[in-house]
């Protein structure tokens, strides 16, 4: 593929159009996409009106940013994934409105908020856990408006104080042992069948401001209504169902990353980076078009069939032609899969292999699995540069650590032992260490792409299964709950059963919303 930077993409000295074919009838409609879509250059990166944030990829509207994916509206945040509206953040996934906070999993609406998760509007806090409006705490789950707690004990100013001075929080050894007993904490509270705010009759996980969404993940920002099996919701999404990466749009079906908040984002059918348009069929990186089929790259045009103009009249005779051919001449794939009109682009169309893709952080596989199934597969890049620091030899201290550390190559702790994709190697750079240092907080151990993953197995899978509320346990001295029930903790007097996703297999408490609010208010 032809691939040009961002000021030449964006840039009027080049014509998509002059790519433009005539539909052939005698070939599949994907072997035509696929042809034009080799031809037309390809953006580099999906970075939109962005400053000083060139390694960001699916990102618009940031400054000053370094390795963060699929965001908007950020200033200074590090190693983050779905992480909107943001400031001097770093390892931060699947939240917003965050600033000075770190390693943080799904929280919203907080400051200096640390090693947490499920959290809102929270400040000055370490290790929380579906924890709302609390300041000043440490390790605690399922609080509402506390402040001074310690390990879900309340304490008073100076008896909190004096408890975190003990802590030593700039020592690597000290959090990795605070963590370890933080999840203890956590496998004993009970949970929540699934993050819901401000929803009416949704199903899925972390959810906000929802009505009528089932099967649902992610969904953040304005009102969305009436849509199903979609996943990262930025702003708001009507009337949809199959899609991911969504920032404002309505009547969406099988897409990626579509919308960025414009007037009019509707009618996206089967399409993949199209913004501020309508009426799109199976069409790529689009912007501010309208009535368009099969077309790439295209700015401010309409009634365009790959990639070459029509008039209107000549388009709406063409399209229902174009569809009944792609019926009665479908795409048939190496593995004999079969792609009429109505199905998503086929795998062999990505310019990517199958573990280049976020498809691998959802259904993971093995090289062998993925050949197996037709996907292409990338195998690692031999890494021409030395290692000169190993992880062992790093100061356990930050206080131990100079600017000396910037000149190192360090060794991840993961190398050669996990699946994923591990750089095997990093550095830290500069405005990273100032972050670590003016939060008083250890260097880590692992990639950037390990520590990714560590926050990604710590979330719950985006699939639904039915339970029944686990509540009947009888609370424990440790502030965890026993069980006192032959049928696990479900009790005679709660029959509610709900759509989670903790599968049958986890450790965790579960209960309804009724039994859960009750014990948390």
């Amino acid at each position: 593929m032809k691939v040009f930077c961002q000021e030449c993409w964006w840039n009027d000295d080049w014509d998509p159009l002059t790519f433009g074919t005539e539909v052939d009838f005698s070939q599949t409609f994907f072997e035509q996409f696929k042809k034009l879509y080799r031809n037309v250059p390809a953006m580099s990166l999906f970075n939109v009106q962005c400053i000083n944030s060139e390694y960001c990829n699916f990102v618009a509207e940031c400054k000053n940013c370094y390795l963060i994916f699929g965001v908007k509206n950020d200033e200074n945040v590090l190693y983050s994934h779905n992480t909107s509206f943001s400031k001097d953040t770093l390892d931060s996934s699947i939240s917003g409105k965050l600033e000075l906070c770190y390693e943080t999993i799904q929280c919203e609406n907080s400051n200096r908020l640390f090693f947490s998760k499920n959290s809102e509007n929270c400040s000055d806090s370490y290790f929380l856990y579906e924890c709302r409006n609390c300041v000043d705490c440490f390790a605690c789950t399922n609080l509402r408006n506390k402040r001074f707690c310690f390990f879900n004990k309340q304490l008073t100013k100076e008896e909190y104080f004096e408890e975190l001075d003990k802590l030593n929080l700039g020592s690597h050894t000290a959090i990795q042992d605070l963590k370890s007993r933080f999840y203890d904490l956590y496998l004993k509270t009970i949970h929540k069948h699934a993050h819901l705010v401000n929803t009416s009759n949704c199903t899925g996980n972390n959810l906000r401001n929802a009505k009528n969404c089932n099967f649902c993940f992610d969904v953040f920002g304005k009102e969305s209504e009436d849509s199903k099996y979609t996943t990262h919701v930025v702003a708001g999404v009507k009337d949809s169902y199959d899609n991911y990466g969504i920032s404002k749009a309505e009547r969406v079906y099988e897409t990626l990353a579509i919308g960025f908040d414009s007037h009019e984002n509707s009618d996206y059918y089967f399409s993949f980076f199209v913004k501020a348009s309508s009426n799109a069929y199976y069409s790529i990186a689009c912007t501010a078009c309208h009535h368009v089929f099969g077309c790439v790259g295209l700015q401010n045009k309409e009634y365009c069939i790959l990639n070459k103009q029509y008039t209107k009249e000549e388009y709406e005779r063409l399209v229902p032609q174009i569809m009944e051919h792609m019926n009665k001449m479908p795409y048939a794939d190496k593995m004999g899969r079969v792609y009429a009109f109505g199905e998503f682009f086929p795998p062999e169309l990505s310019p990517f292999a199958y573990n280049e893709t976020i498809a691998q952080e959802y259904f993971p596989l093995t090289k062998e699995e993925a050949i197996k199934e037709g996907y292409d597969w990338k195998d690692p890049e031999d890494r021409k540069y030395e290692i000169t620091k190993k992880t062992e030899n790093l100061p356990d201290h930050i206080d131990d650590v100079d600017e000396s550390i910037l000149n190192e190559v360090i060794e991840c702790e993961h190398k050669g032992k996990c699946n994923h994709q591990c750089t095997s190697a990093f550095k830290i750079i500069p405005q990273e260490l100032q972050f670590y240092k003016k939060m008083h907080l250890p260097l880590p151990r692992l990639c950037s792409n390990c520590r990714h993953h560590e926050r990604l197995s710590q979330r719950n899978t985006l699939k639904l299964w039915k339970k029944a509320c686990m509540c009947g346990g009888e609370k424990s001295n440790d502030g965890g709950y026993r069980n006192t029930s032959d049928h696990g903790h479900k009790s005679d007097n709660c029959v509610n059963e709900f759509m989670t996703s903790y599968d049958p297999d986890r450790e965790e408490i579960i209960y309804c919303e009724r039994c859960y609010q009750r014990e948390v208010s």
